[in-house]
């Protein structure tokens, strides 16, 4: 349950809905936008899991807005661009405007928290690009 005043607003990430079955993604990702929940009107803010072995089912990237992501649990990798990361747990990462990115779970499932500043309508979706 949720907590809100004026000042603050208080939500379990795990409470936010799972967008990905919506979208066909269910055995691939959760993805949670706590952005409303939290009725951030300037920073937005998501939780992720990709199951163990999986990729993320897209990639993205945002003209604007500029995103630090944080994992918290598990291993894997990271696509930016041309270059691809390991990543493990409590590796931030931050991501310029107009880097495409996109994760990939090692043999357990891959956590991470994504912040940055909230910019409506920013953002592109890149499906098949990141190909082996």
């Amino acid at each position: 349950m949720s907590a809100s005043t004026r000042d603050f607003t208080h939500e379990n990430l795990t409470a936010v809905e799972d967008s990905a079955p919506k979208f066909g993604f269910a055995g691939i990702q959760e993805a949670r936008f706590a952005t409303e929940d939290l009725d951030a009107t300037q920073t937005g803010v998501s939780y992720h899991r990709v199951m163990a072995g999986k990729r993320q089912a897209f990639a993205h990237r945002h003209d604007a807005a500029e995103e630090v992501y944080i994992v918290l649990a598990g291993t894997g990798r990271l696509k930016l661009d041309d270059a691809i990361i390991d990543v493990r747990p409590l590796d931030a990462i931050r991501i310029a405007p107009g880097v495409t990115r996109q994760f990939e779970a090692g043999p357990e499932q891959l956590e991470f928290v994504a912040v940055g500043a909230r910019h409506p309508g920013d953002g592109e979706i890149l499906k098949d690009w990141w190909i082996d």
